[in-house]
């Protein structure tokens, strides 16, 4: 018991009356299950968006980049911008499950396996914007270093835009590999219940043959570590590497020092609302209120408010050094992003970056869901805004005032944008359909320690293995004839009865865990179908158990009821 002591000063991370096998079910119900009308509805949404962006693109691939609102003065402008914000918001998949492992971080196991897929995906809304922009996506083999026709046609290993490719490839390799070993143990356990035979086949694949012996566990345990050893430096590197295409130039307003960790705290900011959103949808929409709890909000929220205070910090340091420099062109760079003609995106930026995190002071604010999640969608507003300010506000007038001019998105440029954004929550639901969304083996190792059952029978003083009371009881006395009629008589009461002129007696052995034996003793019982079995609850279990008097508990742990719905579903 001691080595599942914690704090009792510490909330439970796993709410209500949970064991081993509830977290499995829980964790594998949306898998398994149907989607309900809720996914559809936000499926249905992302879906249209995302149809849009594709016909914009089509439309500018085919048409040329001039469908964009770019013009000579503002050559970057809304592609740029939404390529830093989707890069920013998929650092917070990395930091959670790199960092927060590293520092033992408990509150990591429900909401790390959601953030490393939010980052994969987040990237590859990021990669689209370089292709498109190129013009000419057929011709991107250019700019890789192979030998060719034109003599020497080589790319600028100097530039920071080269570095950007490195950078980003790396990361979205490490991540993904982070993500798919991780998945290994869930992948595992949706094999083992699968019923259907080609579901069965597909999560045997995905899981590489994982048997749960203890030589697979220290494998698992040792890859993490290394892993998260080489994401770690990526969490500073790439978000760094990116501030570099504005840093190493010589435009007021971007040539200063200050860019790479300004980038890299407004990235784990951003990332870490992005995140938040997600969760606040998934654990309404897959019903995980007991893993994904006001706590794990909560304390999302103060990393919120931390970097949303480092942020600040680094707008007002800009300013100050704009001043302190004495260089004129620096100074109206930043007089202009405040007064501007686009001085409402910048009081926007500041507003939603600097201003509204600061209300999590409040417990009762960061405790609250709606809150919460209107203040997620607010700060990752600001940080578009803080990229569109960054670009737009430093280009439009330049050193030669007769070429100064004004930057306005199209409806492609617009559509394109919507489109990435419907193409990611694509994606995430696709996910959240298809993997557990939730590590279900991390969140099993922490729950003696942090499961709220576990705490309540800790506090009591009772031992930690202590069988609830519903359940039936280890040794019991044989019940006598006339009590196990009745019980009978009670179980197919709710079952329902077996008419063999108008039924068919279904196969019971293509459940698991009803072998030969069991087979027989269900018929004895009146138990042919398996309409009868998918009837079965926890009264049911418990009085199987107590007439049958063989493995107590075996039907509920193997989810006798899911499996026979499914039988039943597919006849």
């Amino acid at each position: 018991m001691a080595s599942h002591y914690e704090a009792p000063i510490r909330k439970p991370l796993v709410l209500g009356d949970k064991g081993y096998h509830d977290v499995s079910v829980d964790i594998a119900a949306p898998v398994e299950g149907r989607a309900n009308k809720h996914w559809w509805i936000v499926f249905s949404i992302a879906l249209a968006a995302f149809l849009w962006g594709i016909g914009c693109i089509i439309y500018t691939v085919s048409t040329g980049i001039g469908t964009w609102g770019l013009n000579r003065t503002v050559n970057w402008a809304w592609d740029i911008t939404n390529f830093v914000w989707w890069v920013g918001i998929g650092h917070a998949g990395t930091l959670i499950s790199a960092v927060l492992l590293l520092f033992r971080q408990k509150w990591r196991m429900a909401i790390n396996r959601s953030a490393e897929a939010m980052t994969i995906f987040s990237v590859i809304q990021a990669g689209l914007f370089p292709i498109i922009h190129m013009g000419r996506p057929w011709l991107a083999y250019w700019v890789v270093p192979i030998p060719n026709q034109f003599g020497s046609l080589w790319v600028n290993f100097n530039s920071p835009l080269l570095w950007d490719v490195f950078a980003i490839s790396t990361y979205l390799s490490v991540s993904l590999v982070f993500w798919w070993t991780g998945l290994l143990p869930d992948f595992a356990m949706i094999r083992d219940r699968a019923v259907k035979p080609f579901q069965k086949k597909i999560y045997s694949l995905v899981s590489f043959g994982w048997s749960g012996r203890a030589k697979d566990w220290q494998r698992f345990e040792e890859v993490s570590l290394v892993l998260a050893g080489l994401a770690t430096p990526l969490v500073l590197s790439v978000h760094t590497i990116v501030s570099f295409d504005f840093a190493t130039s010589v435009i007021p307003g971007w040539h200063t020092t200050i860019f790479p960790p300004y980038f890299v705290a407004g990235a784990i900011f951003s990332g870490f609302a992005m995140v938040q959103t997600l969760l606040i949808i998934m654990r309404k929409v897959s019903h995980l209120e007991a893993y994904i709890t006001v706590q794990h909000i909560e304390l999302m929220n103060i990393v919120i408010m931390i970097t949303g205070s480092i942020v600040g910090c680094a707008y007002i340091t800009e300013l100050f050094i704009a001043w302190y420099s004495g260089v004129e062109y620096e100074q109206y760079a930043f007089l202009n992003r405040a007064t501007g003609p686009y001085w409402w995106a910048y009081t926007l930026m500041m507003t939603c970056n600097v201003v509204s995190p600061q209300v999590m002071w409040f417990k009762k604010i960061r405790t609250s869901i709606m809150v919460s999640f209107i203040i997620s969608i607010v700060v990752n507003i600001g940080m578009w805004f803080e990229r569109f300010v960054i670009i737009v506000t430093s280009l439009h007038r330049d050193y030669l005032p007769s070429s100064w001019t004004m930057f306005s998105p199209t409806f492609v440029d617009i559509g394109i944008f919507i489109g990435t954004i419907g193409f990611f929550f694509v994606l995430f639901l696709l996910y959240a359909r298809t993997f557990p969304v939730i590590a279900q083996a991390e969140v099993k190792s922490i729950l003696k320690s942090s499961g709220e059952r576990y705490k309540k029978l800790r506090d009591a003083g009772k031992p930690l293995y202590q069988v609830s009371a519903t359940a039936a009881p280890v040794k019991a006395a044989a019940p006598t004839p006339e009590a196990k009629e009745e019980q009978v008589s009670s179980l197919l009461e709710t079952l329902g009865t077996f008419d063999p002129a108008t039924q068919q007696a279904d196969d019971l052995k293509k459940i698991k865990g009803i072998g030969p034996q069991m087979e027989q003793a269900l018929n004895q019982l009146g138990i042919f179908t398996f309409a009868q079995v998918g009837r079965m609850t926890q009264r049911e279990y418990d009085l199987l158990d107590s007439i049958t008097g063989s493995f107590p508990g075996r039907a509920q742990r193997d989810d006798w009821a899911g499996q026979a719905k499914g039988f039943n579903e597919n006849k």
